[in-house]
Order: structure tokens, then sequence, then C-alpha cells
């Protein structure tokens, strides 16, 4: 299927900009300030009973979370790891998109904005991710009134964090996670799969500003292998949350992601797959831009909705 006429007409709209580069053809900085305005775009935010920012972390290790929490008596909360590459992304650019998961799902989300390469490489990312997780779970009667399912989510390099923390908690023994919800997830370190090979992908994210990114995050090659930054690689995925997984037909990543849920059910893992036909890479996180965000969204709460619905059997 052709790349659907809404994100033709973004890509155009964005062509036209006199000032704007392909990503792997900015510093960091140029890149996220060209991320940023991406967000002038966006719809206007659903209210929140409670918004609340904290710092957290030890040492030079610090960095912040905002917690969205939509109601007086959240069903559940989902912790959030934004996409960009680990080198891209903070809360003023997800929270539009948190707010509209806490209203849809009558969860509590809890954004992590965790540090970014290349002043901070890996593992920083996945370590703060993991830090996001046992903070939140630590203050679940704070932000809920009482324990309820605790949740991962992300997209991109963050639906990779969320991959990673859910491995991690599984090893460690907890926090319990309820569900893992990774939407074109970056699974592991290989650019030679047809999806990256194919020309019709390189659009928002293609396969030089995907070697960018690795190259800002893990520039040696064998980091970029181990389990908290290429989860398809680890030996055994069993004891995972059930897990759904959100693939966009034009993007680079489709393969990998798409292979980390065969995984996963070869493994016995319950798990969901869908891919998105005509999208590319990030029309999740352009609510009010892409009519097909507005599906992803419907498609992610419905499976939030569903999991909770499960648990209260």
């Amino acid at each position: 299927m052709t790349l659907d006429p809404a994100s033709s007409q973004l890509l155009a709209r964005l062509a036209e900009q006199p000032d704007r580069k392909p990503i792997h053809q900015c510093t960091p900085e140029d890149a996220r300030a060209q991320s940023a305005a991406l967000r002038e775009l966006y719809r206007p935010r659903p209210d929140m009973v409670r918004v609340e920012d904290h710092r957290i972390g030890d040492g030079d290790a610090r960095f912040d979370v905002r917690l969205l929490i939509p109601n007086t008596s959240p069903a559940g909360v989902l912790v959030y790891y934004h996409g960009g590459g680990w080198v891209l992304g903070d809360l003023s650019c997800y929270d539009t998109l948190g707010r509209i998961l806490a209203h849809r799902t009558g969860c509590a989300v809890v954004l992590a904005d965790y540090r970014l390469a290349p002043e901070h490489r890996y593992p920083s990312a996945a370590e703060d991710a993991w830090t996001a997780l046992c903070w939140t779970d630590g203050h679940l009667t704070d932000i809920a009134g009482r324990r309820v399912p605790l949740m991962v989510a992300g997209d991109s390099a963050g639906g990779n964090l969320a991959a990673v923390t859910a491995l991690q908690a599984r090893d460690a023994g907890g926090p319990g996670i309820a569900l893992q919800l990774l939407v074109y997830p970056v699974t592991d370190c290989d650019p030679d799969t047809a999806s990256y090979r194919d020309p019709a992908n390189q659009l928002l994210l293609g396969r030089d500003t995907m070697a960018w990114f690795w190259d800002h995050y893990a520039p040696d090659e064998a980091d970029r292998k181990r389990p908290d930054a290429a989860p398809l690689r680890v030996d055994g995925l069993s004891g995972l949350p059930p897990t759904e997984v959100l693939t966009a037909e034009h993007d680079v990543l489709r393969d990998e992601g798409e292979a980390y849920a065969a995984r996963l059910e070869q493994a016995g893992v319950p798990t969901r797959l869908r891919r998105f036909e005509g999208q590319m890479h990030g029309f999740f996180t352009l609510p009010g831009v892409l009519p097909g965000s507005a599906a992803g969204i419907d498609h992610a709460a419905e499976a939030v909705n569903q999991r909770l619905a499960e648990l209260t059997r």
C-alpha cells in the first residue's frame, strides 16, 4: 500500500521549510529544535486532574518525570518512554500524547524525561528507564491512591526502553508489569533488513538517520548488541508480560519490531501485532496531524483497557 495522503502532504509541507534538513545532516541541537517545532501542529491537550513534575535519580544521573493524572481514581499507571533515537524528545514534546493516553485509558501516565545522547551515551537511557519504573512502582499509592496495575510503553527508541525495562524487571523478579506496549520499537541494530533497505521507507526516519542515532547513542558497535540495547538478541523471552506491538508499513524499523513480536509469541508470551498499512514511522506521535495517529491511539487505548478488564475478572 502506498503512503497515505495525509502523511505525503505532511512530508511535502516539511520539505518546503527553508531551513529544514534531514536529521542525519544536523547537529543534535539543530535536530532537537526541528523536532520540537512539530508540537506546534498538535491539537489542544486534554485537561488533567493533577500534573506533577518530579526530579528523580541520584547524583549526576538525575532527570525529570511528569505525572499526568486524569481522574481521582486511576485504573492503572503507564510509564511512557518517548522516542527520538535516544537523542531527541522531551516532556514538552510528549505532553499532549501523554494526556491523550491518560484521558483515553483512565490511567495515570508517567512521562520519563531520560538523559539524552550524545551528552549521555549508552547505557544512560536504559538506566534511567529502569530508575523511572522503580520510582513509579514505589509511588503507586501516591499516584493512584492504591496499588494498581503497572504498565510500560514507548515509541521507537522509547519502545526499545520499554522492552529493555520489561526484560530487566523479569530478570530482577519485579516490579511486576501488567502490559508492555511497544510502538514501532527499536529491537535490534541490523541496518540490512528488507525494511531498512526499502527506498519507500526513507521518510521521516531513514537508514541514514538510524545510523546517526546509533552513532550518538552507542558508538561502540559491541554495545549495540547487548541485551539492554538490542532486546531481539536476548536468548530467552519467556516470562515477559502480555505485549502489544504496533508497526508502520513504511518504516525502516518494521521488520525488527515484527520479528520481536514473533519471538515473543514463540516464547509463549501473549502477544498481539498490528501493522498500520500506509503509515510511516512517527505516525503515532502526531495527534491531530495525521489520521493514522488517531487510529494508532485508539488501538493502544483499547489494548490497555482490555488488559485492565482482564485483570479485574
